[in-house]
């Protein structure tokens, strides 16, 4: 049994400022080391309930932030940046299941820990099929190509409620309630880690009866940014269309396609966001 593990880094327990998940900060080591736990505490419950093959794709800033000696079970580890398939980059067809952890919520929904999709400086909403959609939902467009489903989110309460109309069924261990988007109560890091090992265990052990997202396609993504400029400037790439002032779209059939048309209008944009 292969389990792929998408890992970002701000639905960590205790994390709920920049500084803390920003290599180069002050604090950014300490925080690291709680990610690394928290990543390899789902890979010790896969474990436990018969997992034996893990790839980890660190999907967070720089996109290396883990310790690939201290990862759990020999799991592999798959970093650094310009990756073709960003945070799903690794995925295919022969994995069982997908696992996110330490995922966040997206910024146009209820206040969440460092809220954002993709990059807060340019992107104000996404909507999946007219759903609001966060990163979770977008990166399960490439599970959906796979026919891989996704089974287990951790981070907080807005995160696994914003994943659930994609991924019914998903096990959730949710580590921290946001209060604000730069405050939460997070459970203490013990706790966090044996939650996430406890869930990570039951959604393997249920691994039969899961299924791929529940993404209908033809789907369509919809993006607004935060001003004009960036929204003519995605246009530029082909198949996206401009639905208004701020707001363009993205159809297709193919959920891998449609996922890697997204991923170019984020670099794409990024380049001029302020």
């Amino acid at each position: 049994m292969k389990v792929f593990l998408s890992s970002d880094m701000e639905g960590t327990a205790g994390v709920v400022d920049w500084e803390q998940c920003r290599p180069g900060g002050p604090e950014y080591g300490y925080y690291r080391e709680l990610l690394q736990q928290e990543v390899n505490a789902a890979i010790e419950g896969a474990a436990e309930a018969g997992a034996r093959e893990f790839l980890v794709n660190d999907s967070h800033s720089s996109m290396a932030n883990l310790r690939p000696d201290a990862l759990a079970h020999r799991a592999r580890y798959l970093s650094g940046r310009h990756k073709p398939m960003y945070m799903m980059q690794g995925l295919d067809a022969s994995y069982d299941a997908v696992f996110f952890v330490s995922y966040h919520g997206s910024m146009d929904g209820a206040a969440a820990t460092l809220s954002h999709t993709y990059n807060p400086r340019a992107i104000a909403e996404v909507r999946l099929n007219g759903r609001p959609a966060g990163e979770a939902a977008i990166n399960a467009l490439v599970a959906l190509g796979y026919g891989v489903p996704v089974v287990l989110i951790t981070g907080d309460e807005v995160t696994a409620e914003q994943i659930e109309p994609f991924c019914p069924g998903i096990r959730a261990a949710v580590v921290k309630t946001s209060v604000t988007r730069y405050a939460a109560d997070s459970l203490h890091p013990e706790q966090a880690r044996e939650l996430i090992r406890q869930q990570a265990g039951d959604a393997v052990r249920a691994l039969s009866a899961a299924r791929p997202p529940a993404i209908t396609l033809p789907a369509t993504l919809t993006v607004r940014f935060r001003n004009a400029d960036l929204a003519e400037l995605a246009t530029w790439i082909g198949g996206v269309v401009r639905e208004d002032g701020l707001t363009v779209s993205i159809t297709g059939e193919d959920p891998i396609r449609l996922y890697r048309t997204f991923v170019t209008v984020v670099l794409l944009t990024r380049g001029i966001a302020e």
